[in-house]
């Protein structure tokens, strides 16, 4: 199998320049071209002989050369039709991939798990784009898709998020949601430079190792991420403020003051000062009392 080549910048410029390559703006394409970003990535995500590996938006192949090396068989899922024939130069020596020119969000990723690695979890890679970070890992986790880790490259700020805790300012619902599937781990902070073109924010490569069951059990899991959204769709405002205001919620006041002296708080608690499983508690108490 042939060596990596697309790490190195000037193999980058040489292969858009023979393609007239035009970066698309509503893809959000910003090309690795960093040789040790690339290895952290590969040994961050522990990519062994025996794994199937999924990538998102593998662009023009440098990720995805690596990624063949390391794996059994590499999945490489690209949403732009125009990057499809400059995958097939750039992976031509690489007979265990396999390139689909798709909307990740649309393919179903448990009959490829069971067409590709009979049912067992894929490993997930990707740079993803940041305008579409949230809703792709959101859609990988809230559907139960067999993942045993995903390891990707998002916006610095979105990482921090992704990993904080109660009471600090990155708490939110992206800490809740990922955590409630996955733990999290930063793994390097990747500076500008090491993309073509350089995106204006810092990014990170973040690993969420995915709990084979949720680390926290809700007898109702969509009413605990509706009561997670609305206490901090509203910040500023109490825990139980921010649930009565909310258009997802239709508990009466006295209901959300009851349940929140139950779950052992004080009227004046935040949203942001709950723990997972003080959520989780919280839509069991609500579960079960009728809305109104």
């Amino acid at each position: 199998m042939k060596q990596p080549t697309l790490g190195n910048p000037r193999n980058t410029i040489a292969v858009l320049q023979k393609y007239n390559f035009v970066f698309q703006k509503k893809f959000g394409q910003n090309f690795l071209i960093d040789t040790h970003v690339l290895e952290k990535i590969i040994g961050a995500a522990g990519i062994g002989p025996d794994d199937v590996v999924l990538e998102i938006g593998p662009g023009i192949g440098t990720m995805t050369q690596y990624l063949a090396c390391a794996a059994r068989k590499v999945i490489a899922v690209e949403i732009d039709r125009a990057l499809i024939p400059i995958l097939e130069d750039t992976l031509s020596g690489y007979d265990n991939v396999r390139v689909m020119n798709e909307d990740v969000l649309k393919v179903d990723i448990a009959a490829l798990a069971e067409e590709e690695n009979e049912g067992k979890p894929l490993q997930i890679v990707a740079n993803l784009p940041y305008y579409i970070t949230t809703p792709i890992i959101m859609g990988l986790l809230e559907n139960h898709v067999p993942v045993k880790k995903i390891t990707v490259m998002v916006q610095k700020e979105v990482a921090a998020r992704m990993q904080a805790g109660p009471g600090t300012k990155d708490y939110g619902a992206l800490s809740l949601a990922v955590q409630y599937y996955a733990d999290p781990y930063i793994v390097a902070n990747v500076p500008p430079n090491c993309f073509m073109p350089r995106p204006k924010v810092g990014s990170a490569v973040i690993r969420l190792d995915c709990h084979g069951k949720t680390s926290v059990q809700a007898k109702d899991e969509k009413l605990m991420f509706r009561i997670i959204r609305a206490s901090f769709n509203q910040r500023r405002k109490t825990l139980v403020n921010g649930l009565w205001n909310s258009p997802e919620l239709h508990y009466s006041k006295g209901q959300l003051e009851d349940a929140v002296r139950t779950l052992g708080k004080g009227g004046s608690v935040r949203g942001e000062e709950l723990t997972l499983d003080e959520f989780a508690a919280l839509s069991d108490i609500l579960s079960g009392l009728p809305e109104s």
